[in-house]
């Protein structure tokens, strides 16, 4: 296994294949799974030659489980000891939901020479909760309904959101995949539920807007128009409009895990934007 270990002792897991020389692509999972979601773009991309590296976050998959730091100051502190320790250069970020939100708030303040490009899929930036300067957010109420499932049988709540809104599977004629919808299940179980339940603060409740104006580098920003669990009105559009340099792609119909539904459509489109 490969591992460091942070400042407060958390152990992080990570894998790092391909060439050393190739340009590194860094996949950021989402809540509450692992590094394990991006398979399908791992082999993609490392067959196109690229050294592809991905991290279980602290308190998900082979990571340690500690009890405090779920949040994204301290998951950005994580990343720069493991983007520190491997001296990743011009490296191209690419998250998902939850990674989404810690790929902006690392890119925002990473070394110079860090990064060179990033994607957002689905992601939850600027801000999913709604508020006084996000009057079209996602009340509180569904966040604190989120945490009572999980507190309450988190083993059967990890079936129920890949089995229904993640994957699209609760929309008439949606092909399911059991093969998903199990992989789903036996990421989330593998990490810990404190830190789990404290994660949905983190994706949330952070406010990315200074984050995204921060940012350079170009960024492509990816969702699917039927994302049930990141409403696309209020992330996709808003995010570009503060970016510097950001593309909006949008993708009608498609789900919130659209990038395990539509691989063969969107790895294309995501390496036409490494290689731009």
């Amino acid at each position: 296994m490969s591992t460091v270990t942070t400042p407060d002792g958390t152990t992080l897991f990570y894998i790092d294949w391909g060439p050393r020389d190739s340009q590194p692509i860094f996949f950021h999972h989402g809540w509450p799974l692992s590094y394990e979601d991006w398979d399908n773009q791992l082999l993609y991309f490392l067959s196109k030659g690229y050294r592809v590296i991905a991290h279980d976050r602290r308190g998900h998959g082979r990571s340690s489980q500690p009890s405090s730091g779920h949040e994204m100051d301290t998951y950005v502190t994580d990343l720069n000891v493991l983007t520190d320790a491997l001296d990743l250069q011009g490296a191209v970020h690419i998250g998902h939901s939850t990674g989404g939100g810690e790929v902006v708030h690392y890119v925002a303040q990473a070394k110079p020479g860090r990064v060179a490009k990033a994607v957002i899929a689905n992601a939850v930036p600027p801000v999913m909760v709604k508020k006084e300067s996000n009057p079209e957010g996602t009340p509180i109420e569904a966040f604190d309904e989120l945490r009572a499932a999980l507190s309450a049988n988190r083993a059967q709540f990890y079936i129920d959101i890949p089995a229904g809104p993640f994957y699209g599977y609760n929309r008439p004629g949606a092909e399911v995949s059991q093969g998903l919808i199990d992989r789903w299940w036996t990421q989330g179980m593998m990490g810990a539920a404190n830190a789990h339940y404290e994660c949905i603060k983190a994706f949330s409740e952070t406010d990315f807007t200074e984050d995204l104006k921060k940012i350079e580098v170009p960024v492509l920003v990816m969702h699917g128009t039927d994302d049930q669990i990141v409403p696309y009105e209020d992330s996709a559009p808003k995010s570009v409009e503060l970016l510097k340099n950001g593309t909006l792609k949008s993708y009608e119909g498609y789900p919130h895990g659209m990038l395990s539904v539509h691989p063969d459509e969107l790895n294309p489109e995501i390496l036409a934007f490494v290689k731009a």
